[in-house]
């Protein structure tokens, strides 16, 4: 099967808009051996954007390209706009083509988007990819950005002006669509989301040193040689729900689980119970956190391990499990002192704080997606799990906690990949699915309708038989 992306060029460069194949004549028929399914895929989906990768790296964090425009925003509540560079930008040397497009994974609670850029001022060749996210209920923040990319559209990439547009994908490709198309007057491209995820993760996987990982406490970012045998492997990817992918190839996946409770789930849940006022400030907050304040553990039930069935004494044994109990205790103390002499009131004091509640809850979500990752890699028999979305956010208990959840249930068989850029899986695979302007459009299959009269006369399973 003909991959979705063409990667190292080999002139040395790519093209913004893939390239097609070369004409098929009777003659090529008769010399070369072609399956069914490769002409299938030459006519349905041409190249995609070629990426040179030769060389590419991941730059180190102070050196990454500043943003486009304006980094924050007033919105009347405190807040300045979550607009920024969450990780580190991919160095792409020997990239010297235009590329003519951005990208954007527009999800229920988070907007990625990803571009590439030239370095102006440097002497030396080549760009970068940037990403960028956004908070989906401020899609006007990722508006005006896209606005300031598509003025400095000549500058950032080497493109015409007019010629810029948008890959989209995600359920906001939907929904706001006719959004971005009118505010920037350019064609907005709509991709499948679970195939972007595909194309995006395999690229990260085969393609970008020190991309993939795994974690565990005492080696908390192994990194995974760039490999080309990938292949069965699990997507779990944590967005604001939770869905789960097997994929036997480069376009042969099915989605085979997920569960509502994801990052959504966390980010709802600790805006009710904390005063926490984004996704970033409630994952601080639980790294400072105890959840053995809020949880009920199995050395609280017995008081030391239960080693028989293999559970450490510090095994959460019912999440959330210390809370009733602890409440009803402060609020009985509250009441028997009420009203005596010389008793200042005050807030009840409940044994635990909001960065323990941010702990314990994440703990909670990672624990559940973690076990019904395993059970449906136990299903499928597959052994590699990678973990994107953005619910991840490099936090390491998060990861700790996949990764140790795997290796216990799976008694060592199955492993847990993570990724430097998890989340933004689904935007760089539409980056990477951007075809070539007009495809599709009447006169725009040069050469294909020599194949077409080939298929049609028969001559091309003749060829086949060969």
């Amino acid at each position: 099967m003909t991959p979705a992306v063409e990667h190292r060029d080999a002139a040395g460069g790519g093209t913004a808009a893939g390239t097609m194949r070369q004409p098929v004549t009777e003659a090529d028929a008769s010399r070369t051996v072609i399956s069914t399914e490769e002409i299938n895929n030459t006519i349905t989906r041409p190249g995609s954007v070629k990426i040179n990768v030769q060389g590419a790296f991941i730059v180190d964090p102070d050196t990454s390209t500043p943003a486009v425009g304006t980094a924050t925003s007033s919105h009347g509540n405190g807040r300045g706009s979550p607009t920024h560079h969450e990780t580190s930008d991919i160095r792409l040397p020997n990239h010297t083509a235009v590329v003519s497009h951005i990208a954007v994974d527009i999800g229920g609670s988070l907007i990625k988007l990803v571009y590439f850029s030239r370095e102006v001022h440097s002497m030396e060749p080549g760009g970068r990819l940037n990403f960028q996210i956004f908070e989906t209920d401020r899609i006007d923040d990722c508006v005006e950005f896209m606005k300031h990319l598509r003025d400095n559209q000549l500058a950032l990439n080497g493109s015409k002006p007019g010629e810029l547009c948008v890959m989209a994908t995600g359920g906001g490709a939907y929904k706001f669509y006719d959004k971005i198309r009118d505010a920037l007057g350019v064609d907005v491209l709509r991709e499948d989301e679970m195939e972007c995820l595909i194309i995006g993760l395999d690229f990260f996987i085969t393609e970008i040193p020190r991309e993939v990982f795994t974690y565990s406490e005492t080696d908390p970012m192994h990194f995974v040689t760039p490999r080309e045998r990938i292949y069965p492997y699990l997507l779990v990817n944590i967005g604001s729900g939770v869905s789960i992918l097997k994929v036997d190839g480069p376009r042969s996946y099915q989605r085979v689980g997920g569960t509502s409770l994801g990052g959504g789930t966390l980010w709802g849940l600790l805006s009710l119970l904390t005063g926490a006022q984004n996704f970033d400030e409630m994952l601080e907050q639980a790294g400072h956190g105890d959840n053995a304040n809020v949880d009920m553990l199995v050395g609280d039930i017995y008081g030391t391990d239960y080693g028989k069935i293999g559970l450490k004494s510090t095994t959460i044994a019912s999440s959330f499990g210390k809370v009733f109990r602890k409440k009803s205790l402060a609020e009985a103390a509250a009441a028997a002192h009420k009203g005596q002499p010389n008793e200042k009131a005050g807030p009840i004091e409940l044994g635990f704080t909001e960065s323990d509640i941010s702990r314990s809850l994440l703990y909670a979500v990672s624990n559940n997606i973690g076990q019904i990752a395993y059970l449906q890699s136990q299903i499928h028999n597959v052994s590699d799990i990678y973990f994107g979305g953005s619910f991840i956010r490099g936090h390491r208990q998060t990861m700790n906690t996949l990764s140790y959840g795997l290796k216990f249930w799976s008694k060592g068989e199955k492993q847990a990949y993570f990724l430097r850029h998890e989340g933004y899986l689904g935007a760089v695979g539409a980056f990477l699915k951007r075809q070539p302007k007009n495809w599709g459009r009447r006169n725009s299959l040069e050469g294909m309708e020599e194949m077409l009269e080939l298929r049609k006369s028969g001559k091309v399973k003749e060829a086949l038989a060969l």
